[in-house]
């Protein structure tokens, strides 16, 4: 491969790469520098730990992003089955850096319990942590409206919000680690902006360290989330029985398709493998039945999330084997 079209495979994968995780990126970048010179020049624990938390967010959606990159890889003789599970690989060194980041955070947590310091420049700290809800806020409405988007649910207005809660198992892995971190960050923010306006018009100075705790508890459950999500995903997992009934009325929409003997639908990262066996009309010729069999494959395969599908033919047995998911 020459050079340029070398470059120019790889400016495809990179638009191909999970939007969400690299403007989370850029975002928490932003806030991270800002609430890092807020920190040092105020000396407000929540400030640290919610700087900490930044940090963490901007590390992990890059490496994130990266990696949903390397997943559009096409299959190569190598690697037949694609590279769909590299994101779970990179999510789970995200996983890595959350779970530090708490420790160190709930570290300076315990200790400004013990040894409360006194912080100052309130004005600095309120302004930066209004920016970081804001920001943060816009990325996890993003995020919100990718996970409607990837799991095909129909939503508008507030109802984003209950929906994208609901359907958020559906969506890829970064949209997820997206979804889940800025959930945890706007939060986050949310206790270090109340901490900073309750110890500045209170002698409540313990909160301080008590709202830092609390942001690195939520990192650990950021940590659990994703990392409990990907390890599934790298073992290997069913799709939702929604997606399979999907697949299920795909093969059935073929007129001479009279049951289906056995399906598996596979998730892998964004994508679904099917494999399945079907069962046609008896009395057809091998011909026909393979032109049954590559007609079902092209109507899979023109679905969008469906990356491969491996399908094998039988003769009507007489006996109905598939039941619909909501029927079991």
């Amino acid at each position: 491969m020459s050079p340029d079209a070398e470059r120019t495979n790889w400016l495809e994968l990179i638009k191909k790469g999970n939007m969400s995780s690299a403007t989370a990126a850029l975002g928490n970048t932003i806030i991270a520098i800002v609430k890092g010179v807020a920190a040092s020049l105020t000396g407000s624990g929540a400030m640290f730990a919610s700087t900490m938390h930044s940090i963490a967010d901007a590390v992990n959606q890059m490496f994130v992003f990266t990696g949903s990159v390397l997943a559009e890889k096409k299959a190569t003789r190598r690697f037949p089955t694609g590279f769909g599970r590299v994101i779970n690989i990179f999510c789970m060194i995200a996983v890595l850096v959350v779970t530090f980041m708490a420790y160190e955070t709930i570290r300076e947590g315990l200790h400004l319990l013990q040894y409360p310091a006194e912080s100052h420049g309130f004005w600095l700290n309120l302004s930066v942590l209004i920016l970081s809800i804001l920001i943060d806020g816009f990325v996890l409405v993003k995020a919100m409206k990718e996970v409607i988007k990837e799991s095909r649910a129909e939503a508008s207005g507030f109802g984003i919000v209950k929906a994208s809660f609901k359907h958020v198992k559906r969506a890829a892995p970064p949209t997820r680690l997206v979804f889940y971190e800025d959930l945890v960050a706007t939060t986050g923010a949310l206790l270090a902006l109340i901490a900073v306006v309750v110890t500045s018009l209170t002698n409540f100075s313990a909160l301080d360290g008590l709202m830092t705790v609390l942001i690195g508890l939520l990192m650990i459950f950021v940590a659990f989330r994703v990392g409990y999500d990907n390890m599934v995903g790298l073992i290997g997992v069913s799709a939702p029985p929604d997606v399979e009934d999907k697949v299920s009325a795909l093969i059935f929409s073929e007129s001479l398709v009279t049951d289906i003997y056995q399906l598996r639908v596979l998730q892998e990262g964004r994508y679904y493998h099917v494999e399945g066996l079907i069962e046609l009309k008896p009395g057809l010729t091998l011909a026909e039945a393979d032109d049954i069999k590559f007609r079902v494959r092209d109507k899979l395969l023109g679905d969008p999330d469906i990356a491969d599908v491996t399908l094998g033919i039988l003769e009507d047995n007489g006996v109905k084997d598939w039941v619909p998911a909501a029927d079991r």
